[in-house]
């Protein structure tokens, strides 16, 4: 149990707290429901503790670094048969939230529960978020832990500017994400979620070393 629930429940007035708590979730319920029915495929946006949160298009960069992963991610899981990947458009659904991650991973198990006209998606197993100005917040604090507390087993940030990859996975003691290590164009980062996919960071930001990435991947099998 958490310190602050402790905190709360230490306290005369946990019942009063937990019904205004309560009373609140119910209302972002009925606010994520509107959003639901106002957001279409045109639309790029979240819902995020009780707000939509709209995005402006991103710089070329930031689309770069996530289609040239998204191709090699993509063609690396086809390849094998380890499941799916799905990028930019696919809205997960979590307890409280719903993301449309920059590229998502989903293994084998989950994969075989996705349908032809699936809408909304369950936690994946991995998932990128490349950083932008509007949206680093985010991607550092509310995502960073939501993805943990939903299991997401392995999250990589990536810094189109830096040009680099934070790379985390879920910590067994406190359940939280860890840093696993962050990676420049020099270094080579492997996937633990994804068996056997070994990439040159280059090749997120490099279209000729993405080509001779994506060579050397469908060679491997």
């Amino acid at each position: 149990m958490s310190e602050l629930l402790l905190q709360i429940l230490d306290t005369p007035q946990a019942p009063l707290i937990l019904q205004k708590v309560q009373a609140i979730l119910d209302e972002e319920r009925q606010k994520r429901h509107a959003f639901y029915e106002w957001l279409d495929e045109d639309k790029k946006a979240e819902f995020i503790n009780g707000e939509v949160v709209v995005h402006s298009p991103a710089l070329d960069r930031h689309n770069s670094a996530m289609l040239l992963l998204a191709t090699l991610l993509n063609v690396y899981v086809n390849d094998r048969q380890l499941g799916y990947v799905r990028a930019e458009k696919a809205l997960v659904e979590l307890t409280r939230n719903s993301y449309e991650p920059d590229i998502c991973y989903f293994g084998a198990d989950k994969a075989a529960q996705i349908v032809p006209d699936q809408l909304y998606y369950p936690a994946p197993d991995f998932v990128v978020e490349v950083l932008s100005k509007s949206t680093e917040k985010i991607d550092r604090e509310t995502k960073f832990a939501d993805y943990a507390a939903h299991g997401v087993a392995e999250y990589w940030i990536i810094d189109p500017l830096r040009r680099t990859v934070e790379q985390y996975e879920i910590d067994a003691d406190t359940l939280e994400y860890a840093l696993m290590g962050s990676f420049g164009v020099k270094e080579t980062i492997n996937s633990f979620s994804i068996s056997g996919f070994s990439i040159p960071v280059r090749a997120i930001f490099d279209e000729s070393v993405n080509i001779l990435t994506l060579r050397t991947l469908l060679k491997s099998n």
